[in-house]
């Protein structure tokens, strides 16, 4: 059978009523009260003729017949209290970057199409200057973080709840209602990735058991939330997929999703704190910018973590190093390197623990994955030649909102199979064991952010002063990459570094500003105008 969300939820809900769903700094929010605050909600929704639009069959894959909720908010009971409303009014919810600055985010709410706008206090103040430039967005809805006042005509998200019905929303849930996720620059500028609910929830949201079995009946579902025992720490934020893809995967399948009191940064001695006092399991963080810190605060200060079981790192690379000390510090630890995408969900893992060691890079493949050929004629067999494209098929997204060019490109089919492409270049071993050789184009990974080197180029091209710029990665023990802009001046002209960054500040994103400028008189292109990043990159690695 195929499910939605919405229906997993609520089965869940009503066979452990009393257990803790969420932990939030002093919120014990139980699995009940989940359920009636997400039913609250999604009327609230509904009330205002918010929901399904046009059936799934009559659209195309790249088609929406949705209304769209955008969630604009830190890590907290209200982000994942949103998505479930959403899925019980038949809205299509969307997460949107909280680091975004105004122009980028006009673009996205744009692109989105947003009718409604979840958003914490705190953002506000960027909320008001934008929310004229969004003609679609209807209906504001504020959660209170700081002390800012409610933007006219929004509503407070607890008046909100308290005046709504908590009865069970009257919307007919399908298995092909969507779950909308916006990468975050691996495809250029972000675009929206369509997942009918029954496939994501299968593809990494819980749907299938540890060992591949996938949950066939609801009877499944209860019966494996009845055992439940495990408590997850997402760290990374919900605004991308892996952070409220974790939470998800708890709350479908009984167990306790906590949050970190500190929601900005990521502070490894609070992050510790909490495992000891609410005996967390499993630990979610991003490769080595969130693993060095936690080793080092480990290793100069005692914390008790012999709850924990699991470390799941994704978004960045871990280094064997890392993992290496981490095991020392917390011998019981498996530490899984968990790879996906926004357009696969979880497509590989690799445990690293005390018995079998720490080693980075090469990932054992889950069901329905294939390495394709790089013209796509054909799955490639295990010991192949050279590289081929990671692909998934079975559970996959329809394609991205409004781009049927970009939904053909990345959504091939093969053989009569269609695959999700997203651009990953690997080798598949003899063994049968996978080579991860990384993403094929311009992105830039930092820190489990992902970085367009095309945006930050024109940003740094903003300046009066600059004449040309190359934007890639350079390796760091930090970030695992580090954004570095070469730069060519015009002639005569001159410009301080501050300058251009103050000058990039104004067009993205902070964590996409460059670590480090390196001026040359003259940068090298393709006689055809192109940037030449191989170029780029031997420069910036000298």
């Amino acid at each position: 059978m195929h499910f939605n969300l919405a229906t997993v939820s609520e089965a869940v809900c009503d066979v452990v009523p009393d257990r803790e769903a969420i932990i939030f700094k002093d919120r014990r929010i139980t699995y009940e009260t989940l359920r009636n605050r997400s039913r609250r909600f999604a009327n609230l929704l509904l009330d205002r003729g918010l929901g399904i639009r046009t059936p799934r069959d009559q659209l195309q894959d790249w088609e929406s017949g949705q209304d769209h909720l955008g969630i604009y908010l830190y890590n907290g009971n209200e982000y994942l209290e949103g998505m479930l409303g959403a899925f019980k009014a038949r809205l299509a919810p969307f997460n949107i970057n909280y680091r975004y600055v105004d122009e980028e985010l006009v673009y996205l709410l744009n692109n989105a199409q947003t009718r409604v706008l979840l958003y914490h206090s705190s953002l506000a103040d960027r909320v008001r200057k934008i929310r004229d430039r969004v003609p679609s967005m209807e209906l504001l809805v504020q959660v209170a973080d700081d002390e800012s006042d409610l933007l006219t005509g929004a509503l407070d998200y607890e008046t909100a709840l308290s005046e709504s019905d908590e009865s069970r929303p009257v919307a007919e849930w399908n298995p092909d209602d969507l779950y909308i996720l916006y990468t975050g620059g691996t495809t250029g500028m972000p675009k929206g990735v369509l997942w009918r609910q029954s496939d994501v929830l299968i593809a990494t949201l819980g749907g299938r058991r540890a060992n591949g079995h996938i949950l066939e009946s609801l009877d499944e579902y209860v019966e494996r939330a009845r055992g439940m025992g495990r408590k997850s720490l997402p760290a990374p934020p919900f605004m991308h997929g892996a952070g409220h893809w974790n939470a998800l995967q708890m709350l479908n399948a009984g167990g306790t999703v906590v949050i970190q009191d500190d929601v900005f940064r990521f502070d490894p001695k609070n992050v510790l704190e909490i495992i000891t006092r609410e005996q967390v399991t499993t630990l979610l963080i991003v490769g080595d910018a969130f693993g060095r810190p936690l080793a080092d605060e480990l290793a100069n200060h005692p914390h008790d973590v012999s709850s924990l079981r699991n470390i799941i790192t994704g978004g960045a690379i871990m280094t064997a190093n890392v993992k290496r000390e981490l095991i020392q510090l917390i011998p019981q630890i498996n530490i899984i390197d968990s790879a996906g995408s926004s357009e696969t969900g979880g497509q590989a893992s690799h445990v690293s623990n005390a018995q079998a060691g720490a080693e980075t890079g090469r990932f054992t493949l889950t069901a329905n994955n294939a390495v394709l050929a790089e013209d796509l004629s054909e799955v490639l067999a295990p010991g192949h030649k050279g590289l081929g494209w990671w692909a998934r098929s079975g559970n996959i997204p329809l394609g991205y909102l409004d781009d049927e060019a970009k939904t053909h490109e990345t959504f091939p089919t093969v053989n009569g199979i269609k695959y999700s492409v997203p651009g990953d270049k690997v080798r598949l071993l003899s063994d049968s064991t996978l080579e991860l050789h990384g993403r094929d184009s311009v992105t830039i990974n930092s820190g489990g952010e992902k970085i367009f080197a095309e945006e930050v180029e024109q940003a740094v091209k903003h300046h009066s002063a600059v004449f040309d710029a190359v934007v890639t990665g350079r390796k760091s023990d930090r970030w695992g990459s580090e954004v570095v802009a070469i730069v060519q001046l015009k002639e005569g002209a001159m410009a301080s570094e501050e300058s251009l960054l103050a000058e990039c500040e104004r067009h993205i994103a902070r964590y996409k500003l460059p670590k480090a400028f390196i001026f040359l008189e003259t940068i090298v292109r393709s006689p055809s105008g192109k940037a030449d990043y191989r170029w780029a990159k031997d420069i910036v690695e000298r």
